[in-house]
């Protein structure tokens, strides 16, 4: 199992990014993908998941109506699409997958500052 993550950067308070994470090594279209956070000095927190068919998608409450989970399992890739974003949203992002075991991607580094 291999994750990608790519696409995170210096964005200024209420601009947007997007994030993905290409996936292998297993059916990405059988498993449900989350998009996980963690700022300095804190825990790695949930941010939104999103079902195998994409049917489903769950947020944080402080990314809701700010973010949006999407995947495409023709490319194995899941989005985040980040906008209005905060200061506090400042953080790495990783992608996960449980397939038998947790997996984690690298992570992106999303910095928002003015």
């Amino acid at each position: 199992v291999q994750l990608v993550e790519s696409g995170g950067g210096l964005v200024q308070p209420g601009g947007s990014l997007r994030l993905s994470c290409v996936a292998s090594g297993f059916t990405f279209s059988s498993y449900p993908m989350s998009w996980y956070r963690q700022a300095p000095g804190k825990e790695r927190e949930l941010v939104a998941r999103i079902t195998n068919a994409g049917g489903v998608t769950n947020y944080a409450d402080s990314v809701k109506g700010r973010f949006t989970i999407s995947r495409d399992n023709a490319k194995n890739t899941v989005s985040l699409q980040m906008n209005s974003l905060k200061p506090e949203d400042t953080a790495v992002y990783y992608c996960k997958v449980t397939k038998g075991r947790v997996y984690w991607g690298q992570g992106t580094q999303v910095t928002v500052s003015s």
